[in-house]
């Protein structure tokens, strides 16, 4: 299975890069991965979502994930049970998508397959790619029953 990534925004703090670069490896026996860091809107407002809605849009693939603070809650179990799901049904990749600070453009909520919320909560965006990428590495390990997810 293919992961794609697609975000709003570059990861500047070098700790956050190298969390990133862990679980990419961690992630490697488990999937092929594809980050895609895209520009952030050069508007200081809610037009950045449609300035970044045309960056995002070529990169849709598969089944998409929003994440979106409206989106469903699950927990790492149920995150990994619809990760094989969307497998079994003949997805070959699973596209998430991260946007940037005004959120993701409603456009793009349309298009999307499933919404997906980590929280009520606000997360940095360059923190949430980090979060993002474990969980992903979680739910491999409960598929494949290892001892990491307890």
């Amino acid at each position: 299975m293919k992961i794609k990534i697609v975000c709003i925004g570059t990861i500047k703090e070098e700790f956050y890069r190298q969390a990133i670069s862990e679980y990419s490896k961690r992630l490697q026996k488990f999937c092929k991965l594809e980050l895609i860091e895209l520009k952030q809107g050069k508007s200081d407002n809610e037009n950045s979502k449609s300035e970044e809605y045309d960056q995002i849009i070529p990169h849709l693939e598969g089944y998409v994930i929003s994440l979106a603070i409206e989106g469903q809650e699950m927990t790492s179990e149920a995150f990994a049970d619809k990760i094989k799901k969307i497998g079994v049904v003949g997805n070959s990749t699973i596209t998430f998508v991260i946007g940037g600070s005004f959120g993701i453009d409603d456009r793009i909520k349309h298009k999307s397959n499933f919404l997906l919320s980590f929280s009520k909560m606000t997360f940095p965006h360059q923190l949430f790619r980090v979060v993002l990428l474990e969980q992903i590495y979680r739910a491999y390990n409960i598929l494949n029953n290892t001892p990491y997810h307890k």
